[in-house]
């Protein structure tokens, strides 16, 4: 089973990734945690990609295809995989030519959102309020356009992410089983 999980950052992705990783027995994956690990490093590109994911940028396509192409090469994620994050734009979408089952997208509002972050107990140093807003502003820039390319391609299910946790991930689990 591989699926991709869309949605603005706040819309539960991860917890629905690894809601979703249990129940179907294939590793979840986050582009995002795998900067944050590259960050970690101490090397020319942790850095830029400290100062790029801090700021609230995206990382440029041809990066982010070779960093999380080269991952998905592993052999855990053979089988299948939940991938969030990825692809972000249009050209990683294109690019991206993994036979995908299912392209989740959680859709919850931009207030919404902000409000589910802003009441964590553990906000990353790239959860600025000013790194947040830039990431909802190109999620919409770049982002949607990825949702209109699988919807076009028949792969999208869009999940209302305003519901409980439990909710959406039912949600989730009936779309792609049926």
């Amino acid at each position: 089973m591989k699926i991709v999980l869309i949605g603005i950052q706040g819309a539960g992705k991860s917890t629905q990734g690894n809601k979703l990783s249990k129940k179907f027995q294939v590793p979840y994956l986050s582009s995002g945690h795998i900067f944050r690990e590259i960050t970690k490093e101490k090397s020319k590109l942790g850095r830029w990609l400290k100062e790029t994911v801090n700021s609230g940028a995206l990382v440029p396509d041809d990066t982010t295809l070779e960093i999380v192409l080269t991952y998905l090469e592993r052999p855990e994620y053979k089988a299948g995989f939940i991938l969030d994050g990825f692809p972000r734009t249009l050209t990683q979408a294109e690019a991206f030519n993994g036979s995908l089952d299912k392209v989740i997208y959680i859709k919850v509002s931009d207030k919404e959102a902000l409000w589910r972050i802003s009441g964590r107990d553990d906000i990353r140093e790239d959860e600025t309020l000013h790194a947040l807003r830039q990431r909802i502003s190109l999620f919409h820039e770049v982002t949607e356009p990825v949702v209109t390319y699988y919807r076009q391609k028949d792969k999208l299910v869009e999940i209302n992410g305003e519901q409980s946790v439990e909710e959406v991930f039912q949600s989730i689990i009936d779309n792609i089983q049926s």
